[in-house]
């Protein structure tokens, strides 16, 4: 195995992974993406798109599509789980900034659907599936991955440049011994997904809420066919009692009282906060989870780490067509400014927000965010920093 294939590695056929393949297809670089799992997963994980993504995916050709079967939501809500509306945010006061001004609620794998689909229209483009990174080491020209099929037969793959868009528990990120430091936060996050129609219910109600609460903050997020709630939980309870049919029911009907709810989805997980050292090692590049980890409060994982794509392809193109290496370590500086100042600092002002017990920081909280959407010029600047189009704008003086 001398031959070094020209082209680009990719390991994980995720959002970010299979966003950086169509990107440099476009470029007309040739790519080979490795997915673990048997088929691409078809569930229920992130769900909201920022306007600056689609923009991106636009360019792409893979916003249309998408849209289509989402939910445009121009509006998002802070409630007071007693109080009601506290501030309502007005997308639409981003027209001037973003071809799509408004949050779309679409599952991710609408997404990676319509990515696949163009990778394999490509002649240069290959998806191999059920097979597992286990290693991966570089000299001064290539990279070279060593993979398990599921039949147990190894394989190792040599190219010129890799991707790790692998996830959480990322492989590649370990095979180059990269800290991944953070915390941990201390409630599991239970999200359940109901048919039950939450906006009709109640009145006034966002399709995308965050509800504050001094004993219990909840989220609820619209999807094209269901409604999703996702609370904070007690990490001492085992995964068998958060889960239990009984206790969800319970915590339903603190939501809103009636009927019996059915669940059509239901898990819980841990959430971390975490940002890796380096995004760059040679010819090896950190994206998406592999590179960043935050909770979801704020919908900016998903996004953070498509915009980490399209700009690690952006200078990757440059350097595919000779410029230096080094280039390179402007995707790490500019995108781990982003996750670090906007996206994992974003998250955790939302869950302080949401999780304040002090009666006095509370109304303090509430008071500033009325004030914000009351100023024109505070809230257009609000809504620039939560849908992340500032973090883009700013990263033009990151050099």
């Amino acid at each position: 195995m001398s031959k070094i294939e020209d082209r680009v590695l990719i390991a994980g056929a995720g959002p970010v992974g299979l966003v950086a393949a169509v990107s440099l297809l476009d470029a007309g670089i040739p790519v080979t993406v490795l997915e673990a799992s048997a088929d691409l997963a078809v569930d229920l994980r992130a769900s909201t798109f920022h306007p600056p993504t689609l923009d991106f995916l636009s360019r792409l050709g893979l916003a249309d599509e998408l849209i289509e079967r989402g939910i445009k939501c121009p509006y998002w809500q802070f409630r007071d789980r007693k109080e009601g509306e506290i501030a309502t945010f007005d997308l639409g006061l981003l027209a001037g900034e973003t071809d799509h001004p408004y949050r779309l609620q679409a599952e991710q794998w609408k997404l990676t659907e319509a990515a696949r689909k163009r990778l394999e229209s490509e002649p240069g483009a290959d998806l191999i599936t059920d097979i597992v990174v286990e290693s991966v080491e570089q000299d001064a020209d290539s990279v070279i991955v060593t993979a398990r099929r599921k039949d147990g037969d190894v394989e190792k793959f040599k190219a010129t440049y890799l991707i790790g868009a692998d996830g959480a528990r990322s492989e590649v990120r370990k095979s180059t011994g990269v800290a991944f430091p953070g915390l941990t936060i201390p409630e599991i996050f239970l999200s359940l997904s109901t048919p039950f129609r939450y906006d009709q219910a109640i009145e006034g109600l966002a399709d995308i809420s965050y509800i504050s609460d001094p004993k219990e903050w909840f989220v609820l997020l619209r999807t094209p066919t269901l409604w999703r709630v996702l609370f904070p939980t007690d990490p001492t309870l085992s995964d068998e009692a958060v889960l239990d049919p009984e206790r969800i029911e319970q915590r339903m009907q603190s939501v809103l009282p009636g009927p019996s709810y059915e669940i059509a989805h239901k898990t819980a997980y841990r959430v971390h906060e975490r940002v890796a050292d380096a995004y760059v090692h040679g010819r090896i590049f950190l994206a998406g989870d592999a590179a960043h980890l935050n909770n979801p409060l704020g919908g900016m994982g998903m996004n953070g780490g498509i915009h980490d794509a399209v700009n690690l392809v952006e200078k990757l193109t440059s350097v595919w067509h000779g410029a230096p290496l080094e280039l390179m370590g402007r995707y790490e500086r500019q995108r781990r400014k982003v996750a670090i100042e906007t996206v994992q600092a974003q998250a955790l002002r939302n869950r302080a927000i949401l999780n304040e017990t002090d009666p006095e920081k509370r109304r303090t909280y509430h008071d500033e965010l009325r004030a914000t959407v009351e100023d024109p010029k505070k809230h257009l600047a609000y809504v620039m920093r939560s849908s992340m189009l500032q973090s883009l704008r700013d990263l033009e003086i990151v050099e």
